[in-house]
């Protein structure tokens, strides 16, 4: 095979990294700016979630706080990061705004939009993430992300975990969704 054309791959995937950067640079800008329109985008994608899945129902009403993140982007070539902006519910009230960021090294390709939420079930698991600097998923306490087979069988009763996590509203073309590894930090209001 010729050598030139691994030179142009490469310069393709170069070009195609920085616009990559670039474009989620501008995307993070862009979602940082209307606390109203994002607490208003996380209350309705809460409400879809909690009519359209008993679990997450369930859930609602036994968790001590749900943070909802409605719309974050993840994209990738070989290096890929994801960023979002979401909203801390205890009732109805809104008691935070939090962003959640990431970056991964690998065998990827795409980009993806997709929404999650976190159940908090107890006092112990919140204070894990509002008493300090960042919240990492997968360090602390253990967050049980919820697929269509556990969703199904899960209930209040036999919810024993200190945090679960909705994945939903996926959108584009990425595998693989994974929270392990975000950092989730609170946004200075």
């Amino acid at each position: 095979m010729n050598p030139n054309v691994f030179q142009r791959l490469g310069r393709a995937a170069q070009v195609f990294l920085v616009a990559l950067i670039a474009g989620l640079a501008v995307s993070f800008s862009a979602v940082a700016a209307d606390r109203s329109a994002l607490e208003r985008d996380a209350r309705q994608a809460y409400q879809k979630l909690t009519a359209r899945v008993p679990a997450a129902k369930a859930l609602a009403r036994d968790a001590v706080a749900v943070l909802v993140f409605p719309k974050i982007t993840k994209a990738g070539f070989v290096v890929g990061g994801q960023y979002g902006e979401g909203v801390l519910f205890r009732g109805d009230a809104v008691v935070g705004h939090y962003n959640t960021a990431g970056a991964s090294f690998g065998l990827q390709a795409g980009a993806q939009e997709y929404g999650y939420a976190m159940f908090f079930m107890n006092e112990r698991s919140l204070a894990a993430l509002t008493e300090t600097d960042g919240f990492e998923v997968g360090v602390g306490p253990s967050v049980v992300m919820v697929d269509q087979g556990m969703g199904k069988s899960l209930t209040t009763m036999n919810a024993k975990e200190d945090i679960y996590a909705f994945v939903f509203g996926q959108k584009g073309l990425m595998a693989g969704v994974g929270l392990q590894g975000n950092k989730i930090t609170r946004l200075r209001d």
